[in-house]
């Protein structure tokens, strides 16, 4: 029994995490964070069965094994293809204190992709930016710390107001040969754990509850969100935007294409999400210098 009520009670939990309540401390969007690590508990309660010679145990601890494969094993075998693209689109996170806009830059341009979405970008460094991705990038837009580059004019650009005390998101249609699309480049409010408030998501919720009723009235048939959300898809708190957008790293990314930090990944939370739009590609890219990495995504028209 040392063994078998441990295994049943970590395949309830990954598989219904959404029973742990939200409060206090908005415990519930922690876990739903944090569970793809819940795997770990398997071999443990594996070792441990073993060691007390625990066929009862062995048996128990398969319940979790196969709960966590069925949710996470696909995406860790799929095939890693590339399709035809019509266009491409990077999102990157500048922050930290080992980028600087020259490299950054050089390492975009090396991407090739065609529209590139750059977060938490120093307001002292923007106009290096707009200098250094001016070649490869006649197009752009920015508002605080956030720039929208595109190899493509851009029309109808604003910055928009989720509720923060500066604005978390751009949106501005990029007129890529073969049809308008929406853009979006976003980075919602910071997410902190701390022993008095737990895991503070309140703000981050509401920008992006506000966010998914923007996109949800966008009239634009084609839509891209590129950006760093501070959280996984899979916490609730993140579920507005999840049910509005699809994610393109569940269809055809390959693993959990984790993002931070960028020296040891452990969650994704810089993604693209799309509407009206195929996905062919989604690659997480290397170390740039950042505490966040790159996302590459290739798309197509349907």
């Amino acid at each position: 029994m040392r063994t078998v009520i441990p295994a049943l009670l970590l395949a309830g939990l990954i598989a219904f995490p959404g029973a742990v309540p939200n409060t206090p401390g908005h415990l519930g969007s922690l876990v739903d964070t944090a569970l793809p690590w819940f795997g770990l508990g398997i071999p443990l309660l594996l070792l441990g069965a073993a060691l007390r010679r625990s066929r009862t145990g062995l048996v128990a601890v398969l319940l979790p094994a196969v709960v966590w494969a069925s949710l996470f094993g696909p995406g860790l075998f799929r095939e890693q293809r590339q399709g035809r693209a019509d266009f491409e689109v990077l999102t990157l996170n500048v922050g930290g204190d080992r980028t600087t806009p020259r490299a950054v830059a050089r390492e975009v341009v090396g991407t090739h992709a065609d529209v590139v979405a750059l977060e938490k970008v120093p307001r002292s460094a923007m106009k290096e930016y707009e200098k250094e991705l001016r070649a490869a990038y006649p197009h752009h837009v920015t508002r605080n710390t956030l720039g929208l580059w595109s190899r493509y004019p851009l029309k109808d650009t604003e910055a928009l107001d989720l509720g923060g005390a500066w604005p978390h998101a751009l949106r501005a249609v990029v007129r890529v040969p073969g049809g308008d699309t929406a853009v979006y480049a976003v980075r919602l409010p910071s997410v902190r754990v701390s022993p008095g408030k737990g895991f503070a998501v309140g703000n981050r919720d509401a920008s992006a509850a506000a966010l998914a009723g923007r996109i949800a009235a966008d009239p634009a048939r084609r839509v891209v969100l590129l950006g760093d959300l501070n959280g996984s898809l899979r916490d609730r708190g993140l579920a507005p935007l999840a049910r509005e957008l699809d994610a393109v790293q569940g269809r055809v990314g390959r693993g959990p294409g984790f993002t931070w930090p960028a020296a040891f990944p452990v969650v994704r939370i810089d993604h693209v999400l799309t509407r009206g739009l195929e996905a062919t590609g989604a690659t997480v890219l290397p170390d740039l210098g950042s505490d966040h990495r790159p996302v590459r995504t290739g798309l197509r028209f349907r």
